[in-house]
């Protein structure tokens, strides 16, 4: 099969990787266009880019996926089947274009998390297990007709960025089998069910970071795990962004029961420990970053920066 791979960031490369340990013919590789980034504004080149350069693979960078150039460009490779692995949203043209057709990988259970941030809002809503699949695309974002699902497993303070490489992983080896099932031309595919149940993974913004202490401590352990490490879940001190990278909960006899804490309020010995007062209980926090500073452990942290008296902040 003549294969195109579609895919940006570091998530997409071992997907594209094992397809070439698998001596699999990748005609072409498309790519997000390089964007300047840094103190210099260089020029800054796409994971997905710098391995296929490496791999000596023929790359495409179009500027708009919509125009007739890049259309061409792509009937010219001839191809067969196309895989997608966090890409943009193609149009129908180019999708429907391979007369086997567009397949992508999702990192979700689907029909559960369709949208931009399904490792995030699987792990801020509190799932126990996600995984991904491998399903041909059709008109509506995330909609079309299963391929392949793996299951995986979420413990209990996994961070979206461990998550993310775990899937990262399985996923690839789905896109192999999904291909292989595919040559094969043995496979069933399955519609994706909607029921009232379903849940949705929209695109992360300021507000979602935005840590509400009236919410349960484990709601807000869920939410900080869930959105580390970027874009970090935040909250003020002493009118400064302290964003919080990784939090535990901790049981009523680690702390006084007969202290009255107001929500949001730290607690802290000033060396070892610092919690805060949520709706329910404390939490911990392990790992964080001041406004200005770099992140850093808790005890670290600790060791710079004075409370008011009584710890609260």
């Amino acid at each position: 099969m003549r294969i195109v791979f579609m895919g940006t960031p570091e998530f997409a490369v071992p997907s594209l990787k094992i397809l070439l340990e698998n001596s699999y013919e990748v005609v072409g590789v498309v790519t997000a266009p390089d964007k300047p980034a840094g103190r210099g504004m260089q020029l800054n080149e796409s994971a997905v880019k710098k391995f296929s350069l490496q791999n000596n693979l023929n790359i495409l960078q179009p500027e708009k996926l919509k125009s007739p150039e890049f259309a061409e460009q792509l009937r010219a490779l001839n191809p067969d089947l196309q895989i997608v692995v966090a890409f943009r949203m193609l149009p129908e043209a180019i999708w429907r274009m391979p007369h086997i057709g567009t397949f992508n990988l999702h990192a979700s259970l689907l029909p559960q998390y369709r949208g931009a941030a399904p490792i995030n809002w699987a792990i801020i809503n509190g799932e126990k297990e996600t995984g991904a699949t491998t399903f041909f695309l059709e008109h509506e974002i995330d909609t079309g007709k299963i391929i392949l699902q793996q299951k995986i497993q979420i413990s209990e303070d996994e961070t979206a960025g461990e998550l993310h490489d775990e899937i990262m992983k399985v996923g690839s080896e789905l896109v192999l089998k999904t291909v292989q099932l595919i040559e094969d031309g043995n496979y069933a595919l399955l519609p994706q069910t909607i029921s009232d149940e379903i849940k949705s993974a929209p695109k992360l913004f300021t507000k979602t970071c935005h840590i509400n202490w009236n919410n349960s401590a484990q709601h807000i352990h869920n939410l900080i795990r869930g959105l580390s490490p970027y874009p970090a879940a935040f909250t003020k001190l002493n009118g400064k962004t302290l964003k919080i990278f990784r939090s535990k909960l901790i049981s009523n006899n680690q702390f006084s029961g007969n202290m009255k804490l107001s929500l949001g309020e730290i607690f802290t010995d000033g060396k070892t420990f610092l919690r805060i007062q949520c709706g329910d209980s404390l939490i911990e926090i392990l790992e964080l970053q001041l406004e200005g500073k770099k992140k850093i452990k808790t005890d670290e942290f600790l060791r710079g920066y004075r409370f008011e008296s009584g710890g609260g902040g």
